[in-house]
């Protein structure tokens, strides 16, 4: 097998030029040709042509390194996230004959290029090419963080879902006992990505929905992204983690029997610690751990058969609130209702391409004229009225994003509603705009969003328990146009915010 590139002569050469000419100029039409042969985004494009792939152990780039790519700080984590899911051995392979052979063509008018070419395509010899998206999409992803997973992947799953490799195939899995307890497991471990898909994925799904415009391809990826893991949800053989079971005074295993009946699990692995199994839900004691304490005792379920039936009910019931059943949520919520009336505004091309839904003028404007006739101002303050009453963070940026507005436009609109005492002009603390609606404003630290205290009430957001938000958004019950609808209800009931 050959070696690649890097004979002595070859190092000698490269160590002799970067002391006499310095640094190899860095060539950002390079960066444009590895993202066009690979689908990389900017910033992860740009640390591979560093070679910065598989550094899982390196410091993140520092101000200046940063301002030689034209990364934000932000960019550049995710971007080292993504590529540190690239093994020792895999990067090599991939490096191994990107260099030229005279290593002084580095430092020629565009002697980068040829690099990025090789580069990509090693790259899609090993992981195939994603899917391009506009970079004002990527950029989005970034600032939002889809934890746990990068922005390339969360835009892969919507634009190729079918290229995901939980999602191309069903998945077995059983638990596995650990330090800790129970967890479901499989073979490859290919668990944890599932999982991933559904606490990253799923849960900002909504967020593709209302914050990208129609006509994207992440957008328009969200009916076979929703198809496929609906798929795969169907398997009989999937457990999926329920959270923490809410037993009350009863000892654990007690308490599971009573909710769940007395049947144990039966699965490959020895667990020494007691189990129920009624067929939907798995109920597993906490093992004692090294000190003697009995960890929390968990549930797991089998999404194939969760459904609106009395085990259901049961399992819903027993699953104690919390992160610890997100999972269990977000099956709950891709079949539900929502989700495919979502999936339906999507693929029924209800927008016209590059509107936004959070724009009411363009998903719902049968009620923005209503809402003007109502109030007796323009069609531009009644959406802008209907995006403060209903929509988690109006801020400057969005709203003027989501309706195409210049700066005067929206200012217009937004004076009009002080006039008529609908808003009131303040300055907040990580509010991004500058007028808001009348009563009890909850603050909130990042990378929480503050809002009026009846909006959260409006879209289901729960307070901490020191009356902050400090909780995610949660998975929405309505479209956007119904809920500028049923906002507006509310106001016309005299049940608006005061």
């Amino acid at each position: 097998m050959p070696r690649g590139w890097g004979s002595p002569e070859q190092l000698r050469r490269l160590v002799a030029l970067v002391r006499e000419r310095g640094p190899a100029p860095w060539d950002r039409e390079a960066v444009a040709l590895l993202m066009d042969g690979t689908g990389m985004g900017r910033a992860v494009a740009s640390l591979a042509l560093a070679g910065m792939v598989s550094l899982s152990y390196r410091p993140l780039l520092d101000a200046d390194e940063r301002a030689t790519l034209r990364l934000k700080t932000a960019e550049a984590e995710d971007a080292h996230s993504e590529l540190a899911r690239v093994g020792p051995a895999e990067r090599l392979e991939l490096l191994a004959d990107v260099l030229p052979e005279d290593p002084a063509e580095l430092w020629e008018p565009g002697g980068m290029r040829p690099v990025a070419e090789r580069l990509a395509e090693a790259w899609r010899a090993r992981y195939g090419r994603r899917t391009m998206v506009p970079e004002r999409t990527f950029g989005a992803v970034v600032e939002m963080r889809p934890f746990p997973l990068t922005a390339g992947r969360f835009c892969a799953a919507f634009t190729d879902p079918a290229g995901e490799p939980t999602l191309r195939a069903d998945l077995d899995t059983w638990l596995r006992r650990t330090d800790y307890g129970c967890s479901a497991a499989d073979e490859r471990w290919q668990i944890v990505r599932f999982e991933e898909l559904l606490s990253g994925a799923v849960r900002n799904l909504p967020w593709i929905y209302a914050e990208l415009p129609a006509g994207d391809p992440v957008r328009d990826g969200v009916p076979g992204f929703v198809g496929l893991i609906g798929e795969r949800l169907n398997h009989p053989e999937l457990l999926l983690d329920a959270g923490y079971f809410r037993h009350g005074e009863n000892e654990p295993i007690t308490a599971l029997r009573e909710v769940f009946g007395g049947r144990p699990y039966a699965g490959p692995e020895r667990l020494d610690v007691a189990t129920v199994d009624d067929g939907l839900t798995v109920g597993a004691e906490g093992a004692i751990d090294r000190r003697g304490y009995r960890n929390a005792t968990r549930l797991y379920f089998r999404p194939a058969f969760y459904g609106d039936d009395e085990r259901s009910k049961r399992l819903s019931a027993a699953s104690a609130t919390g992160v610890g059943r997100r999972e269990l949520d977000a099956v709950e919520w891709l079949r539900g209702p929502v989700c495919a009336r979502i999936v339906e505004r999507i693929e029924s091309a209800s927008l016209p391409a590059g509107a936004y839904e959070s724009n009411p003028a363009a998903s719902a404007p049968a009620l923005v004229a209503r809402v003007a006739d109502a109030l007796g101002v323009d069609e531009d303050a009644a959406a802008f009225h209907l995006q403060l009453l209903a929509l988690p963070a109006p801020t400057d940026r969005n709203v003027r994003t989501w309706n195409g507005w210049k700066a005067a436009r929206h200012q217009k609109a937004a004076a009009t509603l002080v006039e008529r005492g609908l808003v009131i002009e303040d300055k907040r603390p990580r509010a991004g705009r500058q007028v808001f609606l009348p009563g009890e404003w909850i603050h909130a630290k990042k990378p929480y969003q503050p809002m009026e205290a009846w909006k959260a009430e409006l879209i289901g957001l729960r307070r901490s328990y020191n009356l902050r938000l400090e909780n995610p958004l949660p998975l929405p019950t309505r479209t956007l146009p119904e809920l500028f609808a049923h906002a507006w209800s509310l106001v016309e009931k005299g049940e608006g915010p005061a």
